[in-house]
C-alpha cells in the first residue's frame, strides 16, 4: 500500500472562495437597489393610477460596477404609454446612480394578483 500526498492548488482555491466573495449580500448595493424602487415609485402607470414599483411591473434591478439595468414588464403587452413609462424609469433610476440606465422590457406577462405587494 502505498500513500499519496496531493498539494493543494492555490489557484484553484481562489476561485470558489472570490465567487463566494461576489455572492455575499453587499449592503452597499442592496441600500442603492432600495433607493432605485424608491425613486420609481414617482412612476405612475397612467390608466391604472398606481406606481409601476406597486404594479410589481419591476422585476429586477441588477447592479454592476458601472453599470445598472431595470427589467420590468408592462401592464398589457400593447400598452399606449410604454415609451413614456420606460423613459421615467430610466430617468428616475438615473436619478439615484451616476451612470447611465439600461432598461430592459420583458415579454413575461403581467398579473393583476401581484400589484400591491410590499418590497
Amino acid at each position: 500500500m502505498t500513500d499519496t500526498i496531493t498539494t493543494a492548488d492555490p489557484q484553484a482555491d481562489a476561485a470558489p472562495a472570490a465567487a463566494a466573495e461576489r455572492a455575499a449580500f453587499d449592503p452597499q448595493a442592496r441600500a442603492t437597489e432600495l433607493a432605485i424602487l424608491d425613486a420609481l415609485r414617482a412612476v405612475v402607470d397612467p390608466e391604472i393610477g398606481m406606481n409601476v414599483v406597486e404594479l410589481a411591473l419591476i422585476r429586477q434591478v441588477i447592479l454592476g460596477p458601472g453599470q445598472t439595468e431595470i427589467k420590468m414588464i408592462l401592464t398589457t403587452p400593447f400598452c399606449p404609454y410604454a415609451g413614456s413609462m420606460i423613459q421615467q424609469v430610466k430617468e428616475q433610476a438615473e436619478s439615484v446612480v451616476d451612470h447611465e440606465v439600461k432598461v430592459t422590457l420583458l415579454a413575461e406577462r403581467w398579473d393583476p394578483k401581484d400589484a400591491g405587494l410590499v418590497w
